[in-house]
């Protein structure tokens, strides 16, 4: 299983578009996103210029059903 990378939320926004998730709101700097498709929603936090942590990043991953390796290689290609 290969290392999970942490990423800045910007990046990590950038996944899901590419995904079909749509923002559906925002509650301070908390971004919630909802793919109409799927029925999968989660929510993104945006502090500042700061990296999600590992743990954040994995329940996210966790919320839309990503696997780390379908999350590497979209990071590798976005």
């Amino acid at each position: 299983m290969p290392k999970l990378n942490p990423v800045s939320p910007k990046k990590l926004i950038k996944i899901l578009l590419y995904l079909g998730f749509r923002e559906e709101r925002i509650k301070g700097s908390h971004h919630f996103y909802f793919n109409k498709n799927t029925g999968k929603t989660t929510t993104v936090p945006i502090h500042g210029n700061e990296q999600l942590s590992v743990g954040i990043l994995k329940e996210i991953l966790k919320d839309i059903e990503l696997s780390v390796e379908e999350y590497e290689k979209l990071r590798q290609k976005i």
